[in-house]
């Protein structure tokens, strides 16, 4: 049964309504609210789920804020990501937010869609980004419901419409593009030139690249293997004959890594190289894009293409792929 009782201050005014359910097999309901309706309303909610059997606890849900569940994330489940210090600043922008102060339970679709809209016309991110943070935010939610005892909240990004990503990029090396560019890398740095080269012949994400050793390295059987990737499986990445000169060729540092650049200095580099090169509109990452292409173009099979690239999903794998127009009219005959 349910009960509504008045609350008022030292002067005897009432400033709301406790609302109390109680039902055998149940934990007591107790909740206040602004007015005596909206009190009851709730004790109505919770009776009938109660009488059905599908009353979930919202305590939790309804007394915790986004800000706080944002820093039980932080330290439960960062930790645990493959790329912490990326997470940990969605995180700190999630808790900037109005909606940060808001409680779980109270958090709807149509105040995520309002964030989103921030995001994009206000914080200038891309649609991309934006899916990045509404991940995170979903799986925090998820995480509430399956680890952290809230059943019962719902999930409001799974309400709302995300940003449409715009079409993969298409552009690859044209002309004598790829010779300039090594040009110019080799003017600058001949290890420039050897992980460009190495893009270009493997397919490999930057990440990977620049994070190889040599104890991944084997020059005998043609084979790199990539402990950390992106989607956290093992590859194993086949060597071309040219790959396997252009690591033969590197000397070895003591420390057991084939670079001496590091990430930010290699894309500095690679942007000056491209300026000096003349050559316009070629992101680093457009040289996996250009690998992948050029798989396809030796006639190997999309799961053979995957097994190389590490993409898990065929679309994805379509998205980054562009065949050059004249190679399939070879094909077709």
């Amino acid at each position: 049964m349910s009960s509504i009782r008045s609350r008022k201050d030292r002067d005897g005014i009432v400033i709301g309504y406790q609302a109390q359910v109680q039902r055998k097999g149940y934990p007591p309901q107790t909740k206040t609210f602004r007015s005596k309706a909206d009190a009851q309303s709730w004790a109505t909610i919770i009776e009938a789920e109660m009488e059905r059997g599908v009353w979930r606890d919202r305590a939790e849900s309804e007394s915790t804020t986004l800000d706080e569940a944002m820093t039980r994330y932080a330290n439960e489940i960062i930790p645990t990501k493959k790329t912490p210090r990326q997470e940990e600043s969605v995180v700190r922008q999630w808790q900037a937010r109005p909606v940060a102060r808001m409680f779980l339970a109270a958090i709807r679709g149509r105040d995520i869609a309002e964030v989103i809209r921030n995001m994009t016309e206000v914080e200038g991110k891309s649609p991309n980004t934006v899916r990045l943070h509404l991940a995170l935010l979903s799986h925090l939610f998820s995480v509430a419901r399956t680890d952290w005892g809230m059943e019962a909240l719902s999930n409001p990004v799974e309400l709302v419409r995300k940003p449409r990503l715009p079409q993969g990029r298409d552009r690859r090396l044209e002309g004598d593009e790829e010779d300039r560019l090594l040009a110019a890398c080799r003017t600058m740095n001949t290890e420039l030139a050897a992980i460009v080269a190495i893009a270009i012949e493997t397919a490999m994400r930057q990440g990977e690249i620049m994070g190889l050793s040599w104890d991944k390295v084997n020059l005998t059987r043609h084979l790199v293997t990539l402990e950390n990737t992106k989607n956290g499986e093992k590859r194993i990445v086949p060597l071309t004959a040219k790959a396997t000169q252009i690591f033969r060729d590197l000397p070895h540092n003591l420390d057991g890594r084939v670079w001496t650049y590091t990430c930010e200095g290699m894309r500095a580099s690679y942007n000056k190289a491209m300026k000096h090169a003349g050559i316009e509109g070629m992101t680093f990452h457009d040289l996996r894009h250009e690998a992948a292409s050029r798989l396809f173009e030796k006639n190997l099979n999309p799961m053979q293409v995957a097994a190389i690239t590490g993409h898990k999903n065929m679309q994805m794998l379509k998205r980054y792929t562009h065949l050059k127009a004249e190679d399939l009219v070879k094909l077709i005959g």
